[in-house]
Protein backbone atom coordinates (compact mmCIF):
# COMPACT_ATOMS: atom_id res chain seq x y z
CA UNK A 1 0.00 0.00 0.00
CA UNK A 2 1.45 3.35 -0.85
CA UNK A 3 2.35 5.75 1.58
CA UNK A 4 -0.39 8.75 2.36
CA UNK A 5 1.41 12.30 2.47
CA UNK A 6 -0.58 14.16 5.07
CA UNK A 7 0.84 17.63 2.88
CA UNK A 8 -0.05 17.15 -0.11
CA UNK A 9 -3.96 15.38 0.74
CA UNK A 10 -3.87 18.97 2.38
CA UNK A 11 -3.43 21.22 -0.29
CA UNK A 12 -5.01 18.48 -3.09
CA UNK A 13 -8.13 18.85 -0.70
CA UNK A 14 -8.35 22.91 -1.23
CA UNK A 15 -8.91 23.74 -4.18
CA UNK A 16 -11.86 20.94 -4.25
CA UNK A 17 -13.28 22.19 -1.13
CA UNK A 18 -13.34 25.92 -2.86
CA UNK A 19 -15.51 24.61 -5.78
CA UNK A 20 -17.83 22.30 -3.63
CA UNK A 21 -18.47 25.38 -1.43
CA UNK A 22 -19.14 27.30 -4.94
CA UNK A 23 -21.22 24.63 -6.11
CA UNK A 24 -23.36 24.83 -3.18
CA UNK A 25 -23.36 28.66 -3.09
CA UNK A 26 -24.90 28.11 -6.65
CA UNK A 27 -27.62 25.52 -5.40
CA UNK A 28 -28.77 27.72 -3.24
CA UNK A 29 -29.13 30.65 -5.24
CA UNK A 30 -30.85 28.66 -7.65
CA UNK A 31 -32.94 27.29 -4.42
CA UNK A 32 -34.24 30.86 -3.24
CA UNK A 33 -34.73 31.61 -6.86
CA UNK A 34 -37.20 29.26 -7.46
CA UNK A 35 -38.88 29.40 -3.98
CA UNK A 36 -39.48 33.10 -5.01
CA UNK A 37 -41.23 32.23 -8.00
CA UNK A 38 -43.11 29.52 -6.78
CA UNK A 39 -43.28 26.64 -4.19
CA UNK A 40 -41.57 23.47 -5.06
CA UNK A 41 -43.43 20.20 -4.20
CA UNK A 42 -41.14 18.54 -1.85
CA UNK A 43 -39.30 15.09 -2.86
CA UNK A 44 -40.65 12.31 -0.93
CA UNK A 45 -38.56 9.18 -0.56
CA UNK A 46 -39.66 6.09 -1.03
CA UNK A 47 -39.56 3.61 2.18
CA UNK A 48 -37.56 0.98 1.06
CA UNK A 49 -38.52 -2.46 2.40
CA UNK A 50 -36.41 -4.94 4.22
CA UNK A 51 -34.83 -7.74 1.75
CA UNK A 52 -36.66 -11.07 2.00
CA UNK A 53 -33.03 -12.37 2.50
CA UNK A 54 -32.73 -10.73 5.50
CA UNK A 55 -36.30 -11.07 6.56
CA UNK A 56 -35.92 -14.93 6.60
CA UNK A 57 -32.23 -15.11 7.45
CA UNK A 58 -33.54 -13.15 11.52
CA UNK A 59 -36.61 -15.50 11.43
CA UNK A 60 -34.05 -18.32 10.68
CA UNK A 61 -31.94 -17.18 13.86
CA UNK A 62 -34.68 -16.76 16.08
CA UNK A 63 -35.96 -20.18 15.76
CA UNK A 64 -32.79 -21.59 15.55
CA UNK A 65 -31.86 -19.39 18.98
CA UNK A 66 -35.16 -21.25 20.38
CA UNK A 67 -34.11 -24.44 19.40
CA UNK A 68 -30.92 -24.20 21.02
CA UNK A 69 -32.72 -22.61 24.42
CA UNK A 70 -35.02 -25.15 24.71
CA UNK A 71 -32.58 -27.93 24.29
CA UNK A 72 -30.40 -25.77 27.30
CA UNK A 73 -33.45 -25.59 29.38
CA UNK A 74 -35.43 -29.28 29.41
CA UNK A 75 -33.85 -30.66 32.20
CA UNK A 76 -35.59 -27.45 34.57
CA UNK A 77 -39.11 -28.12 33.14
CA UNK A 78 -41.42 -30.85 34.47
CA UNK A 79 -41.27 -32.72 31.25
CA UNK A 80 -39.29 -35.96 33.07
CA UNK A 81 -42.50 -37.83 31.37
CA UNK A 82 -40.89 -37.27 27.47
CA UNK A 83 -38.56 -39.76 28.24
CA UNK A 84 -39.27 -41.97 31.25
CA UNK A 85 -41.08 -44.79 30.54
CA UNK A 86 -41.89 -45.80 34.63
CA UNK A 87 -43.48 -42.64 34.90
CA UNK A 88 -45.41 -42.53 31.58
CA UNK A 89 -47.28 -45.84 32.68
CA UNK A 90 -49.17 -43.88 35.16
CA UNK A 91 -50.15 -41.13 32.25
CA UNK A 92 -53.14 -41.65 29.76
CA UNK A 93 -51.35 -43.05 26.18
CA UNK A 94 -52.45 -41.13 23.03
CA UNK A 95 -53.93 -37.74 24.52
CA UNK A 96 -54.75 -35.09 22.31
CA UNK A 97 -53.45 -31.35 22.19
CA UNK A 98 -54.75 -29.48 24.52
CA UNK A 99 -52.46 -26.22 25.16
CA UNK A 100 -54.22 -25.29 29.24
CA UNK A 101 -53.46 -29.32 30.24
CA UNK A 102 -49.61 -30.63 31.68
CA UNK A 103 -49.53 -31.91 27.96
CA UNK A 104 -50.16 -28.96 25.40
CA UNK A 105 -49.03 -31.05 22.38
CA UNK A 106 -50.41 -34.58 23.78
CA UNK A 107 -48.70 -37.83 24.22
CA UNK A 108 -48.50 -40.87 22.27
CA UNK A 109 -49.00 -44.29 22.18
CA UNK A 110 -46.40 -45.21 26.01
CA UNK A 111 -47.80 -42.17 27.36
CA UNK A 112 -44.66 -39.55 26.71
CA UNK A 113 -45.29 -35.94 26.11
CA UNK A 114 -44.72 -34.90 22.69
CA UNK A 115 -43.38 -31.56 23.80
CA UNK A 116 -40.49 -32.36 25.86
CA UNK A 117 -39.78 -34.72 23.61
CA UNK A 118 -39.18 -32.53 20.78
CA UNK A 119 -37.15 -30.60 23.37
CA UNK A 120 -34.82 -33.79 24.28
CA UNK A 121 -34.67 -34.80 20.31
CA UNK A 122 -33.39 -31.16 20.33
CA UNK A 123 -30.50 -31.59 22.44
CA UNK A 124 -30.09 -34.85 20.26
CA UNK A 125 -30.48 -33.39 17.13
CA UNK A 126 -27.87 -30.20 17.96
CA UNK A 127 -24.99 -32.30 19.69
CA UNK A 128 -24.72 -34.43 16.69
CA UNK A 129 -25.39 -31.77 14.14
CA UNK A 130 -22.62 -29.22 15.83
CA UNK A 131 -20.55 -32.00 17.06
CA UNK A 132 -20.15 -34.04 14.26
CA UNK A 133 -19.40 -31.01 12.21
CA UNK A 134 -16.80 -29.73 14.44
CA UNK A 135 -14.70 -33.65 14.09
CA UNK A 136 -15.49 -33.21 10.27
CA UNK A 137 -13.70 -30.01 10.37
CA UNK A 138 -11.11 -30.57 12.83
CA UNK A 139 -9.61 -33.86 10.62
CA UNK A 140 -10.76 -33.22 7.38
CA UNK A 141 -9.69 -29.37 7.98
CA UNK A 142 -6.16 -30.47 9.22
CA UNK A 143 -5.70 -33.10 6.16
CA UNK A 144 -6.81 -30.44 3.15
CA UNK A 145 -4.72 -27.92 4.73
CA UNK A 146 -1.75 -30.08 4.51
CA UNK A 147 -2.89 -31.44 1.27
CA UNK A 148 -3.29 -27.91 -0.49
CA UNK A 149 -0.05 -25.96 0.77
CA UNK A 150 2.08 -28.96 0.70
CA UNK A 151 0.74 -30.52 -2.81
CA UNK A 152 3.19 -33.51 -4.05
CA UNK A 153 2.79 -36.95 -2.10
CA UNK A 154 0.74 -35.16 0.67
CA UNK A 155 -2.23 -33.91 -1.73
CA UNK A 156 -2.62 -37.30 -3.94
CA UNK A 157 -2.74 -39.25 -0.42
CA UNK A 158 -5.23 -37.10 1.23
CA UNK A 159 -7.01 -36.99 -2.33
CA UNK A 160 -7.10 -40.46 -2.34
CA UNK A 161 -8.55 -41.22 1.40
CA UNK A 162 -10.93 -38.49 -0.07
CA UNK A 163 -12.32 -39.57 -2.89
CA UNK A 164 -13.01 -43.18 -1.33
CA UNK A 165 -14.53 -41.83 1.03
CA UNK A 166 -16.84 -40.06 -0.80
CA UNK A 167 -16.99 -43.34 -3.34
CA UNK A 168 -18.62 -45.46 -0.35
CA UNK A 169 -22.14 -44.71 0.34
CA UNK A 170 -22.56 -42.81 3.31
CA UNK A 171 -25.73 -44.52 4.40
CA UNK A 172 -24.36 -47.77 4.34
CA UNK A 173 -20.87 -46.66 6.17
CA UNK A 174 -22.96 -44.98 8.76
CA UNK A 175 -24.84 -48.44 9.52
CA UNK A 176 -21.73 -50.07 9.25
CA UNK A 177 -20.14 -47.71 12.14
CA UNK A 178 -23.16 -47.72 14.28
CA UNK A 179 -23.45 -51.51 13.66
CA UNK A 180 -20.32 -51.90 15.17
CA UNK A 181 -20.19 -49.75 17.92
CA UNK A 182 -22.71 -49.14 20.40
CA UNK A 183 -25.80 -46.34 19.20
CA UNK A 184 -25.19 -43.51 21.74
CA UNK A 185 -25.20 -40.22 21.46
CA UNK A 186 -20.85 -40.08 20.81
CA UNK A 187 -20.63 -43.04 18.72
CA UNK A 188 -23.38 -41.33 16.88
CA UNK A 189 -21.75 -38.20 16.64
CA UNK A 190 -18.20 -39.70 16.24
CA UNK A 191 -20.26 -41.71 12.74
CA UNK A 192 -21.38 -38.83 11.38
CA UNK A 193 -18.51 -36.24 11.79
CA UNK A 194 -16.16 -39.19 10.05
CA UNK A 195 -19.02 -38.91 6.66
CA UNK A 196 -18.19 -35.10 6.72
CA UNK A 197 -14.41 -35.56 6.59
CA UNK A 198 -13.66 -35.72 3.41
CA UNK A 199 -16.25 -32.69 2.67
CA UNK A 200 -13.80 -30.36 4.82
CA UNK A 201 -10.67 -32.01 3.36
CA UNK A 202 -11.77 -30.84 -0.57
CA UNK A 203 -13.33 -27.51 1.21
CA UNK A 204 -10.04 -26.39 2.97
CA UNK A 205 -7.34 -27.88 0.12
CA UNK A 206 -8.69 -25.78 -2.61
CA UNK A 207 -8.83 -22.45 -0.28
CA UNK A 208 -5.50 -23.70 0.72
CA UNK A 209 -3.98 -24.18 -2.84
CA UNK A 210 -5.50 -20.57 -3.71
CA UNK A 211 -3.36 -19.02 -1.01
CA UNK A 212 -0.19 -20.86 -1.07
CA UNK A 213 1.19 -18.76 -3.67
CA UNK A 214 0.19 -15.43 -2.29
CA UNK A 215 2.71 -13.25 -1.19
CA UNK A 216 2.06 -13.28 1.87
CA UNK A 217 3.12 -16.75 2.40
CA UNK A 218 6.17 -15.99 -0.01
CA UNK A 219 6.99 -12.70 2.47
CA UNK A 220 6.56 -14.87 5.49
CA UNK A 221 9.01 -17.79 4.02
CA UNK A 222 11.69 -15.22 3.11
CA UNK A 223 11.67 -13.65 6.43
CA UNK A 224 12.46 -17.24 8.00
CA UNK A 225 8.92 -18.70 9.09
CA UNK A 226 8.42 -22.28 9.57
CA UNK A 227 6.07 -24.80 7.15
CA UNK A 228 3.71 -25.11 10.29
CA UNK A 229 3.86 -21.13 11.39
CA UNK A 230 2.99 -20.69 7.76
CA UNK A 231 0.10 -22.96 7.49
CA UNK A 232 -1.33 -21.81 10.47
CA UNK A 233 -0.61 -18.23 11.02
CA UNK A 234 -0.96 -17.19 7.68
CA UNK A 235 -3.36 -19.56 5.32
CA UNK A 236 -5.21 -20.96 8.12
CA UNK A 237 -6.97 -17.23 9.25
CA UNK A 238 -8.13 -17.00 5.59
CA UNK A 239 -9.89 -20.54 5.49
CA UNK A 240 -12.13 -19.80 8.65
CA UNK A 241 -14.55 -18.25 6.63
CA UNK A 242 -15.65 -20.18 3.80
CA UNK A 243 -15.25 -23.10 6.46
CA UNK A 244 -17.48 -21.63 9.01
CA UNK A 245 -20.64 -20.90 5.88
CA UNK A 246 -20.06 -24.12 5.17
CA UNK A 247 -20.36 -25.72 8.61
CA UNK A 248 -23.53 -24.41 9.31
CA UNK A 249 -24.79 -26.53 6.17
CA UNK A 250 -23.41 -29.83 7.10
CA UNK A 251 -25.15 -29.06 10.46
CA UNK A 252 -28.72 -29.18 8.79
CA UNK A 253 -26.93 -32.34 6.52
CA UNK A 254 -26.03 -34.36 9.84
CA UNK A 255 -29.60 -33.27 11.29
CA UNK A 256 -31.20 -34.58 8.68
CA UNK A 257 -28.77 -38.08 8.98
CA UNK A 258 -29.05 -38.31 12.56
CA UNK A 259 -33.41 -38.15 12.25
CA UNK A 260 -33.22 -40.58 9.54
CA UNK A 261 -31.12 -43.42 11.60
CA UNK A 262 -33.71 -43.09 14.27
CA UNK A 263 -36.05 -43.26 12.09
CA UNK A 264 -34.64 -46.68 10.67
CA UNK A 265 -33.90 -47.73 14.43
CA UNK A 266 -30.30 -47.74 14.13
CA UNK A 267 -29.73 -44.13 16.45
CA UNK A 268 -30.51 -43.65 19.73
CA UNK A 269 -33.55 -46.28 20.91
CA UNK A 270 -36.52 -45.45 22.54
CA UNK A 271 -37.86 -44.26 25.15
CA UNK A 272 -34.76 -41.21 24.48
CA UNK A 273 -36.60 -38.84 22.15
CA UNK A 274 -35.30 -38.04 18.91
CA UNK A 275 -36.99 -36.61 15.71
CA UNK A 276 -36.49 -39.90 14.21
CA UNK A 277 -38.11 -42.17 16.65
CA UNK A 278 -40.78 -39.64 17.45
CA UNK A 279 -41.84 -40.25 13.59
CA UNK A 280 -41.39 -43.64 13.74
CA UNK A 281 -43.18 -43.96 16.87
CA UNK A 282 -46.30 -42.32 15.96
CA UNK A 283 -46.11 -44.27 12.47
CA UNK A 284 -48.96 -46.52 13.30
CA UNK A 285 -51.32 -44.14 14.66
CA UNK A 286 -51.00 -41.83 11.94
CA UNK A 287 -54.95 -42.06 10.70
CA UNK A 288 -55.98 -41.62 13.73
CA UNK A 289 -53.29 -38.63 15.28
CA UNK A 290 -51.28 -37.27 12.77
CA UNK A 291 -49.95 -34.98 15.22
CA UNK A 292 -47.51 -37.31 16.51
CA UNK A 293 -45.85 -37.71 12.86
CA UNK A 294 -46.59 -34.53 11.28
CA UNK A 295 -45.18 -32.03 15.10
CA UNK A 296 -41.80 -33.65 14.84
CA UNK A 297 -41.44 -34.17 11.48
CA UNK A 298 -42.21 -30.40 11.32
CA UNK A 299 -40.09 -29.10 13.79
CA UNK A 300 -37.25 -31.43 11.95
CA UNK A 301 -38.04 -29.35 8.30
CA UNK A 302 -37.97 -25.99 10.06
CA UNK A 303 -34.64 -27.30 12.11
CA UNK A 304 -33.08 -28.15 8.82
CA UNK A 305 -34.33 -24.74 6.64
CA UNK A 306 -33.14 -22.30 8.84
CA UNK A 307 -29.69 -23.45 9.08
CA UNK A 308 -29.73 -23.86 5.42
CA UNK A 309 -30.68 -20.48 5.77
CA UNK A 310 -28.05 -19.26 8.17
CA UNK A 311 -25.34 -21.35 6.12
CA UNK A 312 -26.24 -19.05 2.84
CA UNK A 313 -26.35 -15.45 5.08
CA UNK A 314 -22.99 -16.55 6.46
CA UNK A 315 -22.11 -17.32 2.53
CA UNK A 316 -23.18 -14.27 1.25
CA UNK A 317 -21.73 -11.82 4.04
CA UNK A 318 -18.22 -13.60 4.47
CA UNK A 319 -17.31 -14.35 0.90
CA UNK A 320 -15.39 -11.61 -0.81
CA UNK A 321 -17.28 -9.32 -3.29
CA UNK A 322 -20.94 -10.88 -1.66
CA UNK A 323 -23.77 -8.74 -1.58
CA UNK A 324 -24.89 -7.68 2.62
CA UNK A 325 -27.37 -8.60 4.04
Amino acid sequence: MADIDPTRSTATATPTDTATSATDTGSATSATATGAAGAVAPVRRRRRLPKLSGVGTLLALGWTVLIVLGALVVDFLPLAEARDPQFALTTRSLLPADLFTAHPLGTDRQGLDVLGGLLYGARVSIVVGIGGVVIGALIGGALGLVAGYKGGWADRIVSVISDVLLAFPSLILLIAIVTVLEPTLVNVTLALGIMVVPSFARLVRANAMSFAGREFVTAARSLGAGETRIMLREVAPNIVAPVLSYSFMLVAVLIVAEASLSYLGLSIPRPEPTWGNMISAGQPDFERYPALVGIPAFVLFLTVLSFNQLGEAAGRKWSPGAAKI
